[in-house]
């Protein structure tokens, strides 16, 4: 429909991006049209965008004149940043900063960009609870995020804060492993706390919610969950989903971040800071509000039924 606004999504061949663009045209009655960017339209993924009526543009988040051609026009715009595909927080603050740009310039109504926390700003590089990473962080990939929340001023933008994925199970090697005996155990550093968790298309069913709320959502932050749950929950929904015994083992921090994967460091120190500060930031994380902005929000046992075939068993 010709009238509709459109919406821009960044990362549209991605896990965020990509829920965004299917949410809004699974609407079909609905205000907005999407704008799929990705770097490589001609992909099998950016073409099957065009097959479910997507308009695919290319652009590239390192190449600020293309994000200006891209977001031209719009009503509304998706930020998205991957720090996993290069790992460098520098270079996601350059990106989240020139979208920011682009989407002033293109003076659109409406931005939902998805950020995190800073957590500089509850634990400073001083603080000796947990290392400093690469000289200036505690959490790269929290702390880049929270830092580019800057750049979005003078742009009418909603902050969205999404949580650890259900996904990464399946896709991150999250998933139980079996120990020594042949028990299947689900190994997390949690310290004793609970983790919010969400499913990664639920991100972008809640983006569009933010979407379609409009101006009453500029300059909110908005933390979304499908659950929160200790490990010894998460535990016994695998166990039930699974049909097996699945137990939970608390690992220490020091130890997960000496596991040695790329990343381990980083992530060890998220999973403490979100124990140290596990009560405020289980707040930050609203999972009546993540209903309200998507109807389908998936709890985690809902999640498991559909997905539990996908999670390798080693």
């Amino acid at each position: 429909m010709a009238d509709r606004k459109t919406i821009a999504v960044i990362g549209a061949t991605g896990a965020q991006g990509g829920g965004v663009v299917r949410a809004i045209l699974a609407d079909r009655s609905g205000a907005f049209a999407a704008r799929a960017i990705t770097r490589h339209p001609e992909s099998e993924k950016g073409q099957a965008l065009v097959r479910l009526g997507a308009e695919v543009v290319a652009a590239d988040a390192d190449d600020p004149p293309s994000l200006k051609r891209a977001f031209a026009g719009a009503h509304g715009a998706f930020c998205v940043t991957n720090f996993w595909e290069h790992m460098s927080p520098e270079r996601e603050l350059a990106q989240a900063s020139a979208m920011a740009a682009a989407a002033k310039e293109a003076r659109v109504s409406h931005v939902v960009w998805s950020t995190l926390e800073d957590t500089r700003l509850r634990m400073p590089l001083s603080d000796t609870r947990m290392p400093t990473l690469r000289g200036k962080y505690k959490v790269p990939h929290f702390d880049a995020k929270g830092e580019a929340d800057k750049a979005f001023a003078g742009v009418p933008t909603s902050f969205l804060l999404a949580a650890w994925y259900f996904d990464n199970l399946i896709y991150f090697g999250a998933g139980p492993r079996k120990g020594p005996d042949g028990n299947l155990v689900l190994a997390m550093p949690l310290g004793g706390g609970k983790l919010p968790g969400i499913a990664a298309e639920d991100i972008g069913k809640c983006a569009y919610g933010v979407f379609r709320r409009g101006t009453s959502e500029i300059g909110k932050r908005l933390g979304i969950a499908g659950d929160i749950l200790t490990g010894d929950q998460m535990a016994a929904a695998l166990t039930r989903a699974l049909d097996q015994k699945v137990t939970f083992f608390d690992v220490p921090f020091e130890a997960y971040r000496g596991y040695g994967f790329p990343g381990a460091d980083d992530l060890g120190n998220m999973f403490q800071y979100q124990a140290i500060f596990n009560e405020e930031f289980l707040k930050s994380r609203d999972v009546a509000l993540s209903r309200s902005l998507n109807p389908e929000l998936q709890p985690f046992e809902t999640w498991l039924g559909r997905n539990k075939g996908k999670i390798p068993l080693e």
